[in-house]
């Protein structure tokens, strides 16, 4: 078998090669991406951060109020931010809610004008559809390496490997909800003369919208699954004291902000769990 391995295929050196010439090239797309984005990054932290505590506290209780009409789950998001607070994560776990939010506005406005497109042209979903295999199944530190290289150390560049990583979801469940809209439904707006875009806001769309509000649940919580991942490459929040925690073995550090990560999560799945139904 030594005939196989004499010539090496050159992925590394292909790879390497792009990057190098993206680098050259295209730094001055990818530093004014970076500015721009550092400015709507600080300026949804400082939404989080300039208020007291407590009122940020009772904004989600609102929002949760509205969106699910229960008081044990209201109740439930108290106690999860008083804990937070108790802990001493609050601004950790703002900032790692900056991070998400982020995500999740560029993988919502991205991902789902994508996913009705596949929907509607199968063709393009046979191409997508291995390269958000790729997305999902390439190990995320691989991808780390150019994000660092183009973007360097900081939040923007867990910002980007979060992107990559959530996108998929709200690509695939947008596509699965417009395209598993009951045929009956749109006979009927046809023949009552209804044009294409009148189909999609008044029929497909919301045929899918509980699809589609997975998908914003899969991206939330994928988007809060990368913090300790972003917290490699210098992004704020929660992923830096469990980051600390590993380095110097810290077994009660890495618990207790691994249990503030934890929480987080089950507060924000609780919240938007009523669009599932």
């Amino acid at each position: 078998m030594d005939w196989l391995t004499q010539t090496k295929i050159p992925i590394g050196q292909g790879a390497r090669a792009v990057f190098d010439w993206l680098q050259i090239n295209g730094a001055w797309f990818f530093d004014g991406l970076a500015d721009a984005m550092d400015t709507v990054i600080d300026a949804i932290l400082w939404a989080f951060l300039t208020p007291h505590p407590l009122i940020i506290v009772a904004i989600f209780v609102a929002i949760t109020w509205a969106l699910q009409r229960n008081w044990r789950i209201c109740l439930l998001i108290v106690a999860g931010f008083l804990f937070i607070l108790n802990q001493g994560y609050w601004e950790a776990t703002m900032e790692s809610l900056t991070l998400v939010l982020s995500a999740c506005i560029v993988c919502m406005g991205v991902g789902v004008p994508i996913g009705i497109a596949c929907a509607h042209r199968p063709k393009l979903y046979s191409f997508v559809q291995p390269i958000l295999d790729l997305m999902q199944t390439l190990p995320t530190f691989v991808y780390l390496i150019p994000t660092v290289i183009f973007f360097g150390i900081g939040t923007f560049a867990g910002l980007v490997a979060t992107i990559v990583f959530v996108l998929p979801a709200p690509i695939r469940l947008t596509q699965l909800g417009v395209a598993q809209t009951p045929t009956a439904l749109l006979e009927a707006a046809q023949a009552f003369g209804a044009t294409r875009r009148q189909i999609l806001w008044k029929v497909e769309l919301p045929s899918a919208f509980p699809q589609i509000m997975a998908g914003l649940n899969q991206t939330i919580m994928l988007s809060l699954s990368m913090v300790v991942i972003a917290g490699l490459v210098g992004a704020d929040g929660l992923g830096i004291p469990v980051v600390r925690a590993l380095n110097t073995v810290n077994a009660a550090l890495g618990f207790e902000s691994g249990f503030v990560i934890v929480v987080v999560a089950i507060m924000l799945d609780r919240m938007l769990r009523v669009n599932r139904k």
